[in-house]
C-alpha cells in the first residue's frame, strides 16, 4: 500500500464520520430527566415546607396549653369550675388573662370534669376533691393538640 493510498483511505473515513453531539433522542432524554429531578425537588420543597408548619402549630398550641395550665394553677377548684367549666378562648389568653390577638386563629377550650379519688380515669357526676382539666387548642376547628392534669381540692 502506497502512502497516497493510506492518505485516500483517511480522507474516506473522515468524510463518512458522523459529526460529534447527541441526537435527538438523547437530547430529549436529557430534558425528561431534568424536568424529572427539578419536580422532585419542588415536591420535596412543599412536602418539608408543610411538616415545618405543622411543626410551628403544635409547638404554638403546646405553648397556649402551658399558659392556661398556669392561669389555673392556683384557682380553687369551685372557682375553676364556675369560671372555666367548657370556656373556649378565642383568641387564646396568657397566664395573667389578656388575649393574645397574635393567635388570633387559634382557640384554648377548657373542659373539666370530677374524677374518683382512687382512679383518676373514671369520670364522676358528683363533687369530689379531684378534677381532670383538659384544655384542647384548636386551629379554626381543626383540634391541634390536648394536655389533661389532674387538681385537687387544697381547703
Amino acid at each position: 500500500m502506497t502512502l497516497s493510498e493510506i492518505v485516500d483511505m483517511k480522507n474516506t473515513a473522515k468524510k463518512h464520520k458522523t459529526r460529534g453531539g447527541f441526537t435527538l433522542i438523547e437530547a430529549l432524554f436529557a430534558a425528561m430527566l431534568l424536568g424529572l429531578v427539578i419536580a422532585a425537588l419542588a415536591a420535596a420543597s412543599t412536602s418539608f415546607t408543610m411538616a415545618n408548619g405543622y411543626g410551628v402549630d403544635l409547638s404554638t398550641a403546646e405553648f397556649l396549653i402551658e399558659e392556661m395550665r398556669e392561669r389555673t394553677a392556683n384557682i380553687d377548684i369551685d372557682t375553676l369550675l364556675a369560671s372555666y367549666e367548657g370556656q373556649t378562648f378565642s383568641p387564646p389568653v396568657d397566664v395573667s388573662g389578656a388575649d393574645m390577638a397574635d393567635f388570633g386563629q387559634f382557640a384554648q377550650q377548657v373542659e373539666i370534669a370530677f374524677v374518683e379519688s382512687g382512679n383518676f380515669s373514671n369520670t364522676v357526676t358528683g363533687p369530689t376533691d379531684f378534677v381532670r382539666v383538659t384544655v384542647t387548642v384548636t386551629k379554626g376547628s381543626q383540634p391541634i393538640s390536648n394536655t389533661s392534669w389532674i387538681r385537687a381540692r387544697l381547703n
